[in-house]
């Protein structure tokens, strides 16, 4: 699935390095994976989340607090991917490994092969996911340089990771499908009820995306009740509010033990559209 990022060529993946036909070789890590991130893609000496982010998003996720999102998005790769004996698909932004570890599992429930990659800027969270999925590859890299050639993947997911598409358009297959989560507008309203003085809800968004068309949608709400400061904490850290709260929010948050709010997802499956 992974190509060379220096070349082009495919990768071919041996027990402790990645190795293409012209010679250029990448280390494999103990965890399995590989840095495929070149240094003008980087930004910083350490890109993406640090060790604090990842082990609060998998304190999080593993609660089982987002489990109805994980087993939406199962339920429409399995469907989208229903032709295919061995589909290739890619998670864009894996972060820990969540989701990719539980698509792997739903995939096998199913007694389906899978071809499963994943993709982070963040190295701490890349050497997670590698280590809690070990039937996918995984690789740091940026979503805006994917390591994958043109036509790669038969499918590939974000789970609220930015946005590129025009290049997630290029490593799809002709028919290939982009499946996007994103948050509705009533998304831990309850949240910010607690660090915001005039919370507002999250903009409805239209869902365009260059490249594609939209095939389908599904809203997803359930209710949140997190139980103990830990957990709160950990669900404060995924937010981008962690990095625009005022002092007294903050402090508001730190002294619950139950935090009652909402999840409100978009999950939206594109098309790839041909040339016009």
């Amino acid at each position: 699935m992974f190509d060379c990022p220096i070349c082009g060529e495919p990768l071919t993946w041996e027990a402790r390095i990645c190795r293409c036909a012209r010679g250029h070789t990448y280390d494999r890590a103990s965890q399995g994976y590989v840095n495929l991130l070149r240094p003008n893609r980087q930004g910083s000496r350490d890109p993406g989340d640090n060790r604090e982010m990842v082990h609060g998003r998998t304190q999080f996720l593993d609660s089982g607090s987002y489990q109805p999102l994980s087993d939406a998005l199962n339920r429409t790769v399995l469907m989208q991917t229903a032709g295919s004996a061995r589909p290739r698909v890619l998670d864009l932004g894996c972060g820990e490994g969540y989701y990719a570890a539980r698509l792997a599992q739903a995939f096998c429930r199913e007694g389906r092969e899978l071809d499963l990659g994943g993709v982070d800027l963040s190295k701490a969270a890349v050497r997670h996911a590698a280590g809690r999925c070990k039937s996918g590859r995984f690789a740091v890299a940026s979503l805006f340089a994917l390591p994958v050639g043109d036509g790669g993947v038969d499918l590939c997911y974000n789970v609220f990771s930015p946005l590129a598409p025009q290049e997630f358009a290029r490593i799809l297959s002709p028919q290939g499908r982009f499946v996007a989560a994103y948050p509705a507008a009533r998304h831990l309203f309850g949240l910010k009820q607690v660090l915001y003085d005039a919370p507002y809800e999250n903009p409805e968004k239209t869902f365009v995306l260059p490249g594609f068309a939209i095939r389908s949608r599904e809203r997803l709400t359930f209710p949140l009740a997190l139980e103990g400061q830990p957990l709160i904490h950990s669900l404060f850290l995924m937010t981008p509010y962690y990095y625009r709260t005022p002092a007294e929010g903050a402090r508001r948050l730190e002294a619950l033990d139950r935090l009652e709010t909402e999840a409100d997802f978009w999950l939206v499956t594109y098309e790839k559209e041909g040339p016009a």
